[in-house]
């Protein structure tokens, strides 16, 4: 072929391989981002939301966020492709309540970054809430406990307490008890220990704007009991006979002698009788038990009234000869 014919294919041949490149390839360039509004806020969470634009190249892109403009703070990469604006979400979660984030998208391929505009959210307050306990709890009769817990939640510090009481039966309705306290900078509070006499309802309560009240807690009060036995060494088969007071006086209360199971897992009833009035102040029960083994016994009282709970006497070691 003339030299001349073969310079003019050449630059022909260059232009249609420049027609089989895809459209896709020919058009790729940096790609393009832009930050959305957040969504889904709650005191510790948010969703931020954008769109990116990968132009045709594998695309990563990722948040930053602060609560400043300097950000300090980005989420995890993530990676796009394809051609068009796609919408793209990141989580955040332990946020600070009540506080203003900055964000921004950035998205960045071969052919360079890109930078969404700069937008802020505010984290919604937490809501005010109280942890309550009672400790110890059940008590022994004439005993004392400390009633303590937290104020969580945003403007948790410098906040009035009032402790509430409403004893047994339960009619008199919640009053205050003592002076109120204000709670330390985290939110915590005591009200040091507090004599309980008969299982009473207690809970806190903050009398200012926002007003919250506690869950409450019941402190109980145990039975006091005493037990006595003649001997600690029965013939088998004979009797022993178990008795003793049941403090404060609570007459016709159920009294059972139990014995630990021989697997050391459980109580077994294996006798029973009720108390009786004695003194001011004091129930007594007596009860002979046809021994037919040793082992570990007390005396379980079981006060139904309401206004104390059941207990147990001291653990007795019975031995057996023949």
């Amino acid at each position: 072929m003339p030299t001349r014919i073969l310079r003019q294919v050449a630059p022909l041949g260059a232009l249609i391989a420049l027609l089989a490149v895809p459209a896709a390839a020919q058009a790729a360039a940096a790609p393009t981002a832009q930050t959305r509004a957040a969504s889904n806020l709650t005191p510790s969470t948010a969703r931020l939301t954008g769109t990116v634009d990968p132009n045709g190249l594998a695309t990563t892109y990722s948040f930053q966020y602060g609560t400043t403009s300097a950000y300090g703070a980005v989420t995890p990469e993530a990676i796009l492709t394809g051609d068009g604006s796609q919408g793209v979400v990141a989580d955040l979660t332990g946020l600070a309540p009540d506080t203003t984030y900055h964000f921004r998208l950035i998205a960045r391929n071969s052919k360079g970054l890109a930078r969404g505009a700069d937008r802020t959210f505010k984290t919604p307050k937490q809501p005010l809430g109280v942890v309550f306990t009672a400790t110890p709890n059940p008590l022994s009769i004439g005993g004392t406990t400390t009633l303590s817990g937290q104020l969580t939640g945003t403007g948790n510090g410098g906040r009035e307490i009032r402790l509430e009481a409403n004893p047994f039966p339960y009619t008199q309705g919640f009053k205050q008890v003592g002076n109120a306290l204000i709670t330390d900078p985290q939110g915590n509070y005591s009200f040091g220990l507090q004599p309980v006499t008969v299982n009473t309802q207690y809970r806190v309560a903050l009398p200012d704007n926002p007003a919250v009240i506690s869950p409450i807690v019941v402190v109980s009060v145990s039975v006091k009991v005493t037990t006595r036995v003649g001997t600690y060494r029965v013939t088998r088969g004979h009797s022993l006979t178990f008795s003793g007071t049941v403090t404060p006086a609570v007459d016709g209360t159920p009294i059972a002698i139990q014995k630990l199971s021989t697997s050391g897992d459980k109580w077994v009833t294996v006798s029973g009788t009720v108390a009786h009035h004695s003194t001011t102040g004091i129930s007594t029960f007596a009860k002979k038990v046809v021994i037919h083994r040793g082992g570990t016994y007390r005396v379980y009282a079981g006060v139904v009234n309401g206004q104390y709970v059941p207990n147990t006497g001291r653990e007795i070691k019975i031995r057996t000869r023949s």
